[in-house]
C-alpha cells in the first residue's frame, strides 16, 4: 500500500494529522509562538474556538469530550498557557477525560539551563507529565503525523486519559517530507470468557443483586439497561455515572452514592455488579462501602480494578463489550413485579436523603425538572447547588447527561464545559449551573459563549460567597471568615460582555426566565438570590 509523502511545515503537519483523526473543532488561544498552527488552522478551514483564558479551553475540550465521546483538542502557546491549562487536564485525568493539549516547546536546541528565551519555563513537559503522565516531545517535523497517531490510540484505547504534544516551536515554520499516518483503530475487547462466564453464573444465582453505574460505563448504556433488565436489579450511579441508566426508569434508585441508603443498599444485596466506577472518596463522601455478599467489578483499568474495594470476580475490560457478553450468556427479559417493589423502596429511601439534603435548592431544582427537556445536558460546578442540589435531585435520563469535575472538585468547570458542551452536542439543551463564588473563576468565558451567540442559560444561584467552606468553618467552631463575597450584579455584566442577563428571586421568574434562555439568541445569564438561590 502506497504511503502519501507530502513537504510541510511543522504546523500543517500537525492539523493535516488532526484532520485525519477527525478533530473537528479546537480551543485554543494564539500567541507568538504556535502562529504557525494557526496559519495552516485557517487554510484547512478546522474550526477554531477562541477563549478568553487558556484552563477555560481546557474546560470547554473537556465537555466537548465528555458528550462527544470523542478526545477534545485544546492548543496553547508556550509556558505560561501550558500552565494556565493544567488544572482543565488534571481534572481531566481525575475524571478520564481524554483531551489532547498541543503546545509548542522550547527550540530543539534549547540550552539546558535556559537562557530567558519568551515564555521559558525550566522543563513544561515534565510538569504535565507530574499530572497526566502521557506527554511527547517531538524532535522532527516528520515525527508529528506519527506523535498524533500515537497520542489519539492512547487516549482511544483503556482507561482515557489526556495527553500532551510538545511541537518545538522551531519546528512549527521549519519544513520537511512527511509521511501521512492512518488513525490506528484501536479494539475495545471484554474482559477475560472465563472470568464473565464465572460472573454470569453468580448473578444469575443472585437473590438481591444490585449495580453501581460510574463514569466509565457510559458507553454501555444500552447494554446495562438491558442486563439490569433481565436480572431486575436496582441501579445507582455515581456523579459522573448520571444519567447513564435512565433515572425515572422502574428500576434507579438515582444518583450520588454518599446517602446512607446506598450503604443500607449494598449492605442488602447478595451481589453488586460495580461498572467503571473508582469507588472512590470523591463520590462516597463517608467512608467506603461494605460489600457483605459478592462483588463483580467491570474496569478497563486493571490496576483500578484492585483498588478502593477488592472484588469477588474481576473483570477487567471495556464496559459495553463486557456488559454485552454477560447479556448474551445470561439472555434478556422484564424485571419481576418483586424487583420493582424492591428498587422502589430503596429509591424512596435515596430520595428522603436526598431530599433533606439538597431542601434548600429544591424549589431552584424542581423548577429546572419541569422545565428542561428529556435530552437536556446539565454542565454544573463544584457548587453546593450542584452537589446537594442537583446530583441526587434532578433526574436525568441520558449519558452524558450530568458534566461534573468530581475527582479534582475544580472550581469554574460549569460555564466553559458548557461550551464544549453545546457545541458537541448543539441539538441538546445545554444549561451551566454555577455558585457565585466558582463562576467567577472563568467569568470572562460569557464572551466566549456570546460570540459564538449558544443560546446558554447560566444559572447562578447567589449564596454571597464560598457557601460550603463557609458551613465547614460553622462545624468547625471556628472562626467565620474570607469566604463572604460582595453580591456581584451578574445580569449587568452579562450584558455588557453582549448576553442577556436577568435576576430571579422565586419559581415562577426563573422558570420563565429559563424557558426563554434556551431559544434565545445568544447566552443568558439567569442570577438567581434570596431563598431560591439557597443562601
Amino acid at each position: 500500500m502506497s504511503m502519501t509523502v507530502l513537504r510541510s511545515s511543522g504546523g500543517d503537519a500537525l492539523v493535516r494529522a488532526l484532520s485525519a483523526h477527525g478533530v473537528d473543532v479546537v480551543f485554543g488561544i494564539p500567541g507568538t509562538h504556535n502562529l504557525g498552527i494557526y496559519k495552516a488552522l485557517a487554510e484547512h478551514e478546522l474550526r477554531h474556538v477562541t477563549p478568553r483564558h487558556e484552563q477555560g479551553a481546557g474546560f470547554a475540550a473537556d465537555g466537548y469530550a465528555r458528550v462527544t465521546g470523542k478526545p477534545g483538542v485544546c492548543l496553547t502557546t508556550t509556558g505560561p498557557a501550558v500552565l494556565n491549562a493544567m488544572t482543565a487536564v488534571t481534572q481531566a485525568y481525575s475524571d478520564s477525560v481524554p483531551i489532547l493539549l498541543i503546545s509548542p516547546g522550547m527550540p530543539l536546541k534549547h540550552p539546558g539551563r535556559g537562557n530567558g528565551t519568551l515564555h521559558e519555563v525550566r522543563d513544561q513537559r515534565a510538569a504535565l507529565e507530574a499530572v497526566i503522565g502521557y506527554t511527547n516531545r517531538v524532535h522532527s517535523v516528520a515525527e508529528i503525523p506519527l506523535a498524533v497517531a500515537q497520542a489519539f490510540a492512547a487516549m482511544n484505547s483503556g482507561r482515557p486519559r489526556p495527553a500532551h504534544l510538545e511541537i518545538p516551536l522551531d519546528l512549527i515554520d521549519a519544513q520537511d517530507k512527511v509521511q501521512h499516518i492512518e488513525p490506528l483503530l484501536v479494539g475495545h475487547p471484554a474482559a477475560d470468557g472465563a472470568t464473565i462466564a464465572a460472573a454470569a453464573g453468580r448473578l444469575n444465582a443472585a437473590q438481591r443483586p444490585g449495580f453501581i453505574v460510574g463514569g466509565g460505563a457510559r458507553g454501555a448504556a444500552e447494554e446495562i439497561l438491558a442486563l439490569a433488565n433481565r436480572l431486575g436489579a436496582p441501579v445507582v450511579s455515581t456523579a459522573n455515572g448520571k444519567g447513564t441508566f435512565p433515572e425515572r426508569h422502574d428500576l434507579s434508585i438515582g444518583a450520588g452514592l454518599h446517602h446512607r441508603a446506598v450503604a443500607d443498599f449494598v449492605a442488602e444485596c447478595d451481589v453488586v455488579l460495580a461498572i467503571g466506577t473508582e469507588l472512590a472518596s470523591t463520590d462516597l463522601w463517608n467512608g467506603p462501602l461494605r460489600f457483605p455478599g459478592d462483588l463483580i467489578r467491570i474496569d478497563v483499568d486493571p490496576a483500578q480494578m484492585i483498588t478502593n474495594a477488592a472484588p469477588d470476580h474481576r473483570l477487567v475490560g471495556d464496559a459495553q463489550a463486557t456488559v454485552e457478553a454477560l447479556n448474551q450468556r445470561l439472555g434478556f427479559g422484564k424485571p419481576s413485579i418483586e424487583a420493582v417493589r424492591r428498587a422502589d423502596r430503596w429509591r424512596k429511601l435515596h430520595r428522603k436523603h436526598a431530599r433533606a439534603q439538597g431542601a434548600a435548592w429544591l424549589p431552584l431544582i424542581e423548577t429546572m425538572e419541569n422545565t428542561l427537556g428529556p435530552n437536556a445536558i446539565i454542565s454544573g460546578d463544584s457548587a453546593m447547588v450542584c452537589y446537594y442540589g442537583a446530583l441526587s435531585n434532578l433526574p436525568l435520563d441520558a449519558p452524558a447527561s450530568f458534566l461534573y469535575p468530581a475527582g479534582l472538585g475544580t472550581l469554574g468547570y460549569g460555564l466553559p464545559a458548557a461550551i464544549g458542551a453545546k457545541l458537541g452536542a448543539p441539538d441538546r439543551q445545554v444549561v451551566a449551573l454555577h455558585g457565585d463564588g466558582g463562576l467567577m473563576f472563568t467569568l470572562p468565558e460569557l464572551a466566549t459563549a456570546a460570540q459564538l451567540r449558544l443560546p446558554l442559560p447560566v444559572v447562578v444561584a447567589d449564596n454571597g460567597g464560598y457557601g460550603e467552606i463557609r458551613r465547614e468553618m460553622v462545624d468547625r467552631s471556628e472562626p467565620v471568615h474570607a469566604v463572604d463575597l460582595p453580591q456581584v450584579d451578574f445580569a449587568r455584566v452579562a450584558k455588557a460582555m453582549d448576553c442577556h442577563g436577568v435576576t430571579v428571586d422565586d419559581e415562577t421568574k426563573f422558570a420563565l426566565a429559563l424557558k426563554k434562555a434556551l431559544a434565545a439568541d445568544r447566552p443568558t445569564v439567569i442570577h438567581v438570590v434570596g431563598d431560591l438561590a439557597g443562601g
